[in-house]
């Protein structure tokens, strides 16, 4: 009886600490939905607003007029659209290659893509190579220099080494060339995998912030979170040039609205992917790992 009503204390306690750590980890964002949403005129006036009375969507319907902001979204979107399909492709491949036996080198070849994971040439090196490919200023120097992760081949290898040779074997004897193998049998097998490593690639796209501090000079190939660092902290510094300065000073709209917009609109698209690919998440990262 005494054991019973120790874990039934326990639980309560244990629950009360995990709900009160829920409520302050949730309402940061909570804060920033509301003020998002907020009447401008009420925000102003009120200043600390936690439950509005009335709702607006004027911050949205300027950030999304505004050519600036679009156009960042748009430099982020295509980042994690092509990037990812790039990324994606370079990675499947290298890995399936190199989890077929019958590849010449292979255990030299996986010997220096494990290298790469465990030294990092830095920064001045890759900003050098940018350089001499004249990328500086390129949305693709966002893209090359990060194509493929050494860490994710070897995960990926894992999960095709999984699928047995007789499949391949089986498919060749049907009259199925390389590419056609690859391409009817091994990537709808792949799906999981895919899944997984194309939502990690895209995340990481969509929030490419230092490659491109180091390689892009020109405001207007900024991507979203560029410009969301420069609203954020970075407004009143000349060389960010006007863009922050323009999204919080026109239309008469108080800064800390539109920059509460601009966090949400910059955070839900990703936020969106992940119910897509939940139900190939999982497996495909467990796969991946295990066999890794």
């Amino acid at each position: 009886m005494k054991s019973r009503m120790t874990d039934r204390s326990f639980n309560v306690l244990n629950i009360t600490f995990l709900a009160i750590i829920a409520l302050i980890t949730l309402f940061p964002i909570y804060y920033i939905f509301v003020v998002s949403f907020t009447d401008p005129d009420e925000y102003m006036t009120k200043g600390l607003v936690l439950f509005p009375q009335h709702w607006s969507l004027k911050s949205y319907q300027y950030l999304l007029s505004n050519s600036s902001f679009v156009r960042a979204s748009g430099v982020s979107g295509f980042l994690a659209s092509v990037g990812t399909l790039l990324s994606l492709t370079v990675t499947a491949a290298g890995a399936y290659a190199l989890s077929r036996k019958r590849l010449t080198g292979r255990k030299p070849i996986l010997m220096l893509i494990l290298l790469t994971t465990l030294f990092q040439p830095g920064l001045i090196p890759p900003y050098l190579l940018m350089r001499d490919l004249g990328l500086i200023n390129s949305i693709w120097a966002l893209i090359l220099p990060v194509l493929s992760s050494g860490w994710y081949v070897i995960l990926m290898k894992g999960f095709f080494d999984s699928i047995p040779d007789s499949l391949e074997e089986a498919a060749t004897i049907d009259g199925y060339s390389d590419l056609g193998i690859w391409f009817r049998i091994i990537l709808p097998l792949s799906l999981p995998a895919m899944a997984a490593f194309g939502l990690f690639y895209a995340v990481a796209y969509w929030n490419t912030f230092f490659a491109a501090v180091l390689y892009i000079n020109n405001p207007e190939k900024w991507p979203l979170q560029i410009l969301l660092q420069t609203l954020l902290i970075d407004s009143s510094s000349t060389a960010s040039g006007d863009i922050a300065q323009e999204l919080a000073s026109q239309q008469r709209l108080p800064s800390e609205t539109l920059k509460m917009a601009a966090v949400v609109i910059a955070t839900v698209p990703i936020m969106m992917v992940y119910p897509f690919l939940q139900k190939h998440f999982a497996k495909g990262a467990m796969v991946g790992s295990v066999k890794g």
